[in-house]
């Protein structure tokens, strides 16, 4: 009869267990709740297992059991039942003499149970009047589909979905987190800011999933950042597809070794699963531990997971940098777990996921309760982080404060008092205090507060710890660090290089190949005048080509270098030496000549006519000098044309001279009558000048010379630019002109006396005048360069020193070491030397040629004059009439009557 009694107190306990904890549906299944009774009662979705049995298929309907129960979720339970159990003794309801009361429901992961569930909030006795959930972004989709009908506020601590910010779609959805815009837009920022460009990504294919990719592809793209690889796995973790999903994952990993950091959006056991399938793998292909390292990048979906495999060591999978909610105080929820302890079972009596989770700590049933209540408690510490927990308590104190406000003005007593529409609109308006700070949501419905970031560190064994080690704001998109001791965890990640391509460095730009991802390219050196100036740039830059260049491969530009033939130069100095040398010997010369002036030789040579030569070649000289210098607008202006008016002017006076000779030696006598009465070397010499003067002025006025900047690859080179070049060609013509008739006629006079003969000379002068200047012409117009004024320099300078050195050294040589010869005695024997050597020559000397009257003849004295130089030595010899009368003092000797030979000969 014990046994009996004992039986059926057993029976009905079962009985009242079940009637509090759980209901059974039509088919004997029983659902798992939490209850808590009140004045408004708030819905609870929570997916405490990670699926449904799918084994047991059938056309009727039913509910499927739900497998894999997950501990660490049972913590956002007990979250929002003691955010509840806490604000029902707050001031704010019961200045309002409210109460809030809970049903909690299990989702198991699966869309179907979640409708369900929401389903039966709807159709109970006591309506809820909003709902917490869900977690996963599909579930809260379909939920809030259904919630929308009769606008039941649904607050979600976790569904980030993107499209759930869309408020024609979903009007009574909010959540108290940001949507995954905001996630992918920091984990962009995090790669970027390290330099990981060529990054994989592993997501699941559910609207969470496939939400994150998108977006962050997206975001990653704004980046610069490529998209080596994405792999979807299943979204049910009991899928018969998650194995090969997880097989070809991994084998995608290997595969590309190049891709060091991975974007992860699966859950917490897909990651579990993949890297178990990554170390069997490596360890089948006899790789070193380091090949499947990698820097994993985690979603808030399992960035506080922690949980590694017994075979697996954080070492193993490499660095876990995660993204988390922002979290709050968790003291109230560690006072709530102390008092879950000390209260032992008696709190899971109207709490079914409570007694499942200590069934299944006491699977082997050795434990007594006390025991199991603390290790229970234990491991819920352990699972507990601020984030979830603060998420739920968010939307706890939400709901209340809007029930409070409504419920401020009316009698909230009565059922049906306030109607879930309301509770929105309250949601909508009102602000919230949590811990004393304000909260509201925003016009998407979403509280974002920005995302910790965590950073994986192992404890020793197969647990990883979670430390903060910086804080990402939005509004900014910025991190910050949370202090200078968590600097030092991300220092491990500086040395990871996660590129498809090395660097470009400055001096580089990258060309990518038609197909090929943006991030995979060739660095091809800039081209001249381009440059780079950072890693990575995408084109080169261009210079300035007016004032800068640079070389093949700059990574900056360079100032182009002034040139021009400047003072310093070593050819300069060169040249200019010689320039002056000739100045200094021209003065000598004109003051030789000067105290010399009556004496044969300097009458000879020209006497006041040779002063004029020998200024000419000192402004010649002078004009020389200009080419040398920093070219300015005088300088270009003077320099050509004081050379042309001066060397015209020196020319035109050897042209004179050259006249002269031909006058008195090479004439007849009746051409030569004719030719002294026009023959006026001032006149002709200023007659030569003034045409070269009037070319130089037409020059100036109508196109004159200017400086100007000559722009090469590599220098700026500043010259003159002669305006008209056939000005200037017709300059250099002229003279060349002159110079030519020069050696035409004194090439006659080459076989005059030798002393005194300067046909020779003359000839030599303007024979290395021409040549000269026919090699300077083509040289000029071919070439360019600082140089090349040098050029034009080197040949005036010839041209000085030609005339220099064939008219006036061999005379001043006469006249210092050759005294004898630079007297009136010595140069009537040269002539009469000459004279007697000329094969038709007739001895003249002191003679008279006459002839009778009636004949007709002329006598003509050539002797007389040309004894020694005349007072004028511009004028040539004279021509005497004897006809009348004797020439006396002429040498006395019989001349034939049959002929007379006419000469002229030179001095």
């Amino acid at each position: 009869m014990a046994w009996d009694a004992l039986l059926t107190h057993l029976l009905i306990s079962l009985v009242l267990c079940l009637l509090h904890v759980g209901r059974v549906s039509p088919h004997g299944t029983q659902v798992e709740r939490a209850t808590a009774p009140g004045d408004f009662i708030i819905g609870g979705i929570f997916p405490l297992h990670e699926d449904v049995d799918k084994e047991n298929m059938s056309f009727e309907p039913h509910l499927q059991p739900c497998t894999r129960f997950e501990e660490r979720r049972l913590v956002k339970i007990l979250g929002m039942i003691n955010a509840i159990e806490t604000v029902n003794k707050s001031p704010l309801l019961t200045d309002v003499n409210i109460t809030l009361g809970y049903e909690i429901l299990d989702s198991c992961s699966d869309v179907g149970m979640a409708l369900r569930a929401t389903a039966d909030f709807m159709q109970s006795e006591q309506p809820v009047v909003a709902v917490i959930g869900a977690s996963h972004s599909e579930t809260s989709i379909a939920m809030a589909r259904q919630l929308t009908l009769k606008m039941i506020p649904q607050i979600s601590y976790s569904s980030t979905a993107v499209i759930l910010s869309d408020k024609t779609r979903f009007p009574a959805f909010m959540r108290t987190i940001p949507n995954d815009k905001h996630q992918t837009a920091a984990m962009a920022s995090l790669l970027s800011s390290y330099g990981w460009n060529w990054v994989g990504i592993v997501t699941t294919d559910g609207n969470y999933g496939q939400s994150a990719l998108e977006h962050f592809v997206s975001q990653a793209s704004l980046k610069g950042i490529c998209v080596a690889f994405k792999s979807i796995l299943p979204q049910s973790v009991t899928s018969q597809d998650v194995p090969s999903a997880i097989r070809h994952t991994a084998e995608t990993i290997l595969k590309n070794p190049k891709v060091q950091v991975i974007v992860s959006f699966a859950k917490s056991s897909h990651m579990t699963a993949l890297f178990e399938e990554l170390h069997a793998q490596m360890i089948a292909a006899g790789q070193s531990a380091e090949s499947m390292t990698r820097v994993w990048v985690a979603s808030d979906s399992w960035s506080l997971s922690g949980a590694l495999t017994a075979d697996l060591t954080l070492e193993d999978i490499g660095h876990v940098v995660g993204f988390t909610f922002k979290g709050g105080d968790l003291s109230s929820f560690s006072a709530y777990l102390n008092h879950l302890e000390e209260a032992g079972q008696e709190l899971a009596r109207n709490n079914s996921f409570i007694e499942e989770f200590y069934m299944r700590l006491n699977s082997s049933k050795e434990s007594e309760e006390s025991e199991l209540v603390s290790r229970a408690v234990s491991r819920l510490k352990e699972y507990s982080h601020s984030d979830t927990v603060f998420s739920v308590e968010m939307a706890v104190s939400a709901i209340a404060q809007a029930v409070a406000s409504i419920c401020a003005n009316r009698d909230c007593k009565t059922a049906g008092a306030v109607q879930p529409w309301e509770v929105l609109k309250a949601l909508w308006m009102e602000e919230f205090k949590l811990r004393g700070k304000s909260y509201k949501f925003d016009s998407k419905g979403d509280i974002n507060l920005g995302y910790d970031v965590v950073m994986w560190q192992s404890d020793g064994g197969n647990v990883a710890v979670h430390n903060v080690v910086a804080e990402y704001h939005p509004h900014n998109n910025s991190f910050t660090h949370t202090n200078s001791s968590t600097m030092q965890h991300l220092h491990y990640l500086e040395n990871i290089i996660s590129k498809c391509s090395n660097s470009c460095i400055p001096g580089e730009f990258k060309k990518t190949a038609e197909g090929q991802h943006t991030c995979c390219y060739e660095c091809i050196n800039c081209t001249e005048n381009y440059f780079s100036n950072s890693t990575d740039m995408d084109q080169c830059l261009s210079c300035d080509v007016d004032t800068e260049w640079s070389p093949q491969g700059s990574s900056s530009c360079k100032p182009k270098v002034l040139l021009f033939f400047s003072w310093q130069d070593g050819f300069a100095i060169v040249l200019l030496t010689f320039s002056v040398l000739g100045i200094i010997l021209t003065l000598l010369v004109s003051s030789l000549f000067l105290h010399q002036r009556d004496t044969p030789v300097v009458r000879a040579a020209g006497g006041p006519l040779s002063q004029v030569i020998l200024f000419s070649l000192v402004i010649s000289y002078i004009s020389a000098m200009l080419f040398v210098g920093r070219p300015n607008r005088i300088q270009c202006k003077s320099r050509q044309v004081l050379f042309g008016i001066s060397f015209t002017l020196c020319v035109s006076c050897i042209l004179v001279k050259t006249l002269q000779i031909l006058l008195a030696f090479q004439f007849n006598p009746e051409l030569q009558h004719v030719l002294r009465r026009l023959y006026q070397p001032y006149v002709v010499v200023s007659i030569c000048v003034a045409l070269q003067v009037a070319t130089c002025i037409c020059w100036l006025v109508l196109k004159s010379p200017f400086n100007t900047t000559i722009r090469l690859p590599d220098t700026l080179l500043e010259d003159c630019n002669e305006g008209s070049y056939l000005a200037f060609g017709v300059m250099l013509g002229y003279i060349a002109l002159l110079a030519f008739v020069c050696f035409v006629c004194a090439f006659k006079g080459r076989k005059l006396p030798q002393h005194y003969n300067e046909a020779k000379f003359i000839t030599f002068s303007m024979l290395l005048y021409l040549i000269s200047w026919m090699l300077f012409v083509p040289v000029y117009v071919t070439t360019t360069g600082v140089y090349l004024p040098a050029v034009e320099m080197v040949v005036i300078l010839i041209s000085n020193y030609g005339i220099l050195s064939c008219h006036f050294f061999p005379k001043c040589y006469v006249i210092l070491f050759k005294k004898e010869q630079n007297t009136k005695t010595a140069f009537r024997k040269n002539l009469y030397e000459f004279s007697t050597r000329s094969k038709d020559s007739v001895s003249v000397s002191g003679s008279v040629v006459s002839e009778k009257p009636s004949s007709g003849f002329h006598t003509v004295s050539s002797v007389s004059t040309l004894s020694s130089p005349t007072a004028d030595p511009l004028k040539p010899a004279m021509v005497m009439d004897c006809r009348e009368t004797g020439c006396p003092g002429f040498h006395r000797g019989s001349v034939t009557r049959r002929s007379v030979l006419r000469r002229s000969t030179s001095i």
